[in-house]
């Protein structure tokens, strides 16, 4: 199964035999679906389709796992020249209804031979074929659906990837800074304990004191280490590379890729908050806009 985004839209359209209308009837049906977290299907029927919604329904659930998908049909009765000749049986429910309303209403006016025939017109009557027929167009319209949603989804991918390298390219910018922001904060810090011992008396305990200050900035200097977060980061990229290259994916896979972006935005966050220096403040800024353009991206994949 192709990567699929979940936005797409497709159309068909056919003729279908119907017992009074030696021209046949136009049947068109339309299929629009965007995102949503699970399969979501609703339906536009006219009274005559109404007894297709179940196949039709089970087709969609065949060959779509999530999105909110509308499935509309459209019959009329074709164009032509010719009028056709009205359905004697017809004709005779007509007279009978028009009788019935008029001992009723005895001011109403007799149906005029133009209203007989759009009324009779407008009476649709199956064709014994005409599942078949019905069934045979929505696997056309649900096949150019999962077309588009295909086409969709490999420019997504495509862009997706593009971002993806922006996030290596910034962790790999990330990692060299990692030693030297260390031992800064940790000259940093020495600093201002020296500063603030000068405050004190310390010529009780020195020893003690300066064993203190190591073990403090030891202790500083391992929390404002991000080396782990960076690493952590690259290999969630490395998954999602890994997933959007791969020719076949499984169901699911926009849940998988949804999980995966939240932890790279998790691990963006703690480095933005340990950075002690502005160019590592600067690279999490960077990560945290790619990571919220990937995430929208995300939310349309199957």
């Amino acid at each position: 199964m192709s990567l699929q985004s979940m936005t797409g839209y497709a159309s068909a359209q056919t003729t279908l035999d119907i017992a009074n209308h030696p021209q046949g009837a136009r049947l068109g049906l339309e299929i629009r679906s965007v995102n949503s977290r699970f399969l979501d299907i609703s339906f536009r029927l006219p009274d005559e389709m109404r007894q297709h919604e179940p196949a039709l329904r089970e087709l969609l659930g065949q060959n779509i796992k999530r999105g909110k998908v509308e499935l509309r049909a459209h019959l009329e009765a074709s164009h032509n020249t010719a009028v056709a000749m009205p359905d004697k049986a017809l004709l005779q429910n007509l007279v009978e209804v028009q009788q019935l309303v008029r001992n009723t209403l005895h001011d109403a006016p007799l149906l005029s031979v133009a209203e007989v025939i759009r009324l009779s017109h407008g009476a649709m009557t199956p064709h014994e074929d005409w599942t078949a027929q019905v069934l045979a167009l929505g696997q056309q319209v649900v096949s150019k659906l999962c077309e588009a949603r295909q086409r969709e989804g490999q420019r997504l991918a495509k862009d997706l990837l593009e971002r993806a390298h922006q996030l290596q390219d910034l962790a790999d910018l990330a990692l060299p800074l990692v030693p030297k922001t260390v031992e800064a904060q940790r000259q940093r810090f020495l600093e201002r304990w020296r500063e603030a011992m000068d405050l004190v008396d310390t010529q009780g305990l020195p020893d003690v004191v300066h064993e203190r200050a190591l073990a403090e900035a030891a202790s500083f200097a391992v929390r404002a280490d991000v080396a782990e977060e960076v690493t952590r980061l690259k290999t969630h990229l490395d998954e999602i590379s890994r997933l959007l290259q791969l020719a076949q994916h499984k169901e699911g896979i926009g849940k998988r890729l949804d999980f995966l972006i939240q932890e790279l935005h998790r691990e963006a966050n703690t480095l933005g908050s340990k950075a002690s220096a502005i160019e590592m403040t600067r690279i999490s800024l960077d990560m945290k806009v790619l990571i919220e353009q990937m995430r929208e991206q995300v939310q349309n994949l199957e």
